[in-house]
Parts: structure tokens; C-alpha cells; sequence
């Protein structure tokens, strides 16, 4: 049985745990607070049988089978050996991931692969620490990762080719869908996509051009009901008779003249952006109640459109 250790057991480390034992992975789940993993293996268990009662479980196995999969640990060396394959969960603070690497270096072999979960971490800086950094990079997951597949490849500029190879194919036997950046970049790509949206979006609200409910909307009930199955790039292909190029002699220069309409950097802490914060405070507010049952829905609709993906 190959063995992955997951280090660090909160909402991400708990997801990839979970992942990683779909896929039929013996995980050894890591977290440096004493009785910590062992807590969130009791949270593991009560929502494997919430998945399989909803006939959402992933993999081939039952709850019960991927469950005996996991074991859990408050010892760092106990947790490391004999795996594989580490994956670095901890919260994202350089300085803490820059440390817990260098220990994880003295514990496993030259062979062992080191990722990281980090989300605006680039490899070069997480990684600095570590002696041998052909064998690092980033697998910036995409929240939650048990339900919204896309997994981000990102090598540090020494990752040798064969980590990428392989960790690419970790995370396609774990029914994960594995993208690989050919070099790192702050933001990798998901968050710079998605830092483009929220600036333009934040723009028209703040301008008046729009509220935020109906921005939302533009992209909840227009753009992302293709976006969910197609992405930017084959959008524009199907939407010429010929094609992409044939897409950009038609509109692109609609496109560069709205794209230099763009503002700055917006700032999303000066005084006017008091009344969007206000603005989505009344759609949703912030108390607990209401936040976590609207977090609740969010995951109930994205378990319904993957298995939707799944079917077709």
C-alpha cells in the first residue's frame, strides 16, 4: 500500500486526506496539536458517510474502506515514514511553511515528493529552505477540493520534469483535475484570473453601473454556466464560424478597446468600499447562522454539478 502524508489537518488537509483515500491511498494525516488529527479523522468519518448516504462518495471503495485508510498522527517522523509523497497543509505563513519543510527534509528520503498546498506562496520562497528542490512544488488545490477538482501545478525553477509527470498522474488516479503551469508566477492561474474578475467586478459596482446581486448574477447565471463545462478559450472558438482567429478579427478589437477602459487597481479598502461591503451584508449577513448555511448550499450545489460533469 503507497502511503501519502498529509501535513496539517484543517479544512484543506482534511479535504486532501479524504481525496487521497478515494483514490484508494493509505494516508497518514499530521497535525503538530496534540489529539488535533485525531479529531478531525472523527469529522473525516461523519462526512464519508454523509457523501455515501448522498451517493456522492468518490472512488471505487465505501466509506467504511477509505475511512480504514486514514490513521492519524502528533508525531512528525511517525507520520513520514514510509510515504511517497508529502502534502504540506499548514496555514499560510511563509515563515511556518519555510520551517516545516526543512524539518520534513531530515525525516524522508531523496525520492520522497514535497507539496504544498500554498494558495499566493511561489515555490521559490516555500522551498528555500529545502536542500534538494528537484523533488518540490506547489498542488494549490481549489476550495473545496473535494468537490471542485481543478488542482494547479506549480514547479519550483529546479523541479525536475519526472515530479511533475508523476504528481500529475497522483492526482488523476484521485479523480482530481490536474493543470501544470510550465513555470511559477505570483497568483499562479487561478488566482490571477480570478483577481481580474474581482477587479472589474469591483469597478462597475463601485462606479454605479451595477449592484452587487446582479453582478453576481452576470456571472452566476450568464459566463459561468458555460464556464462550468467550457472554458475562456473554447468559448471564443465556438462562438466564430471559423474559429478563434477567426473570433478575434470579428470582436478582438472590441475586446482592446474595453479592455483600455479598464481603471486602476482598485482600492478595496478605502472609504467607498464601505458601501459594497454593506451591500452584501444585506444579501448575506455575516453572523454564523447565516453564513454557514449559505456555505452549506454552496457545497450542496457544486457535489450536484460535479456529478452532473461526472455524467456526461
Amino acid at each position: 500500500m503507497r502511503i501519502i502524508t498529509v501535513i496539517g489537518s484543517g479544512l484543506i488537509g482534511r479535504s486532501w486526506a479524504m481525496v487521497f483515500a478515494s483514490g484508494g491511498f493509505s494516508v497518514k494525516l499530521y497535525d503538530n496539536q496534540p489529539g488535533q488529527a485525531a479529531k478531525a479523522l472523527t469529522e473525516i468519518r461523519k462526512q464519508l458517510e454523509e457523501l455515501e448516504e448522498g451517493h456522492m462518495l468518490r472512488g471505487e471503495l465505501t466509506a467504511a474502506q477509505q475511512f480504514a485508510l486514514l490513521s492519524s498522527y502528533d508525531d512528525l517522523a511517525q507520520a513520514l515514514e514510509g510515504c511517497f509523497f508529502v502534502q504540506e497543509c499548514v496555514f499560510e505563513q511563509l515563515e511556518v511553511k519555510q520551517n516545516i519543510f526543512q524539518d520534513i527534509e531530515q525525516l524522508v528520503g531523496k525520492d520522497v515528493i514535497l507539496s504544498s498546498s500554498t494558495s499566493c506562496l511561489v515555490p521559490s520562497n516555500v522551498f528555500s529552505k529545502v536542500q534538494n528542490r528537484s523533488r518540490c512544488l506547489v498542488s494549490h488545490p481549489v476550495n473545496p477540493p473535494y468537490h471542485v477538482k481543478l488542482v494547479e501545478l506549480v514547479p519550483h525553477p529546479e523541479t525536475v520534469r519526472t515530479i511533475m509527470d508523476t504528481t500529475h498522474a497522483i492526482m488523476t488516479k484521485v479523480g482530481q483535475a490536474p493543470v501544470c503551469l510550465k513555470k511559477e508566477i505570483d497568483g499562479f492561474a487561478v488566482n490571477r484570473v480570478q483577481a481580474a474578475i474581482i477587479a472589474e467586478s469591483w469597478r462597475l459596482v463601485r462606479d454605479g453601473i451595477i449592484s452587487v446581486k446582479d453582478i453576481d448574477l452576470v456571472m452566476s447565471e450568464g459566463l459561468g454556466m458555460r464556464y462550468a463545462f467550457i472554458g475562456p478559450m473554447e468559448t471564443m472558438h465556438l462562438n466564430a464560424p471559423k474559429g478563434l482567429e477567426d473570433y478575434m478579427q470579428r470582436y478582438g478589437e472590441g475586446i482592446m478597446r474595453v479592455l483600455t477602459s479598464f481603471g486602476p487597481v482598485p482600492d478595496f479598502f478605502s472609504e467607498g468600499s464601505k458601501s459594497i461591503f454593506n451591500e452584501m451584508c444585506e444579501l448575506i449577513p455575516t453572523d454564523q447562522q447565516h453564513l454557514a448555511a449559505r456555505k452549506e448550499k454552496r457545497d450542496q450545489l457544486l457535489m450536484g454539478l460535479a456529478k452532473l460533469k461526472k455524467d456526461h
